[in-house]
């Protein structure tokens, strides 16, 4: 029978001091094995900070990466759509269709790492918990320059 270590409590002193350290390190870099466009960094930034930085796993890091990939897609696909019209010679636009392909594809990709709504905010208390011990530790780390935080040092 295998056994699963203990989660951390999330109300713990040492669950805020890994969150002030995952803030200090900043977002994640992907594996290198995973090539990311200048574009899709945002992306990648904004899907790795909505999870705990411990819980990522290898695969769950391509994963987010083919996400990432995929937003910034939708983002040029749909500034594209914008400019050249939803409805080209009488048809849907094959961009316009790309668009709601690739959103659909994030849809599943989001459920499959659980960075959507209902897992960060919704039912995973504990996950929610020490997501927001992060936040709290990254908003006060940008509240005042003349206090000193914990820095990443490469």
């Amino acid at each position: 029978m295998k056994i699963n270590p203990r989660r951390k409590r999330s109300d713990s002193a040492a669950a805020a001091v890994a969150a002030v350290q995952a803030v200090a390190l900043g977002p994640l870099n992907p594996p290198e094995h995973v090539a990311l466009r200048p574009g899709d960094r945002p992306f990648w930034d904004a899907i790795v900070t909505a999870r705990a930085r411990d819980t990522w796993t290898g695969p769950d890091l391509v994963t987010a990466a083919n996400m990432a990939r995929s937003q910034a897609d939708i983002e040029r696909l749909q500034s594209e759509v914008d400019a050249e019209g939803y409805v080209v010679d009488g048809k849907v636009s094959a961009k316009a269709k790309l668009v709601e392909t690739l959103s659909r594809r994030v849809v599943v990709l989001a459920s499959a790492l659980h960075v959507h709504a209902l897992a960060t905010q919704g039912r995973a208390r504990d996950a929610g918990k020490v997501l927001e011990l992060e936040r709290k530790a990254r908003a006060e780390q940008d509240d005042d320059d003349l206090i000193p935080h914990l820095r990443a040092v490469a």
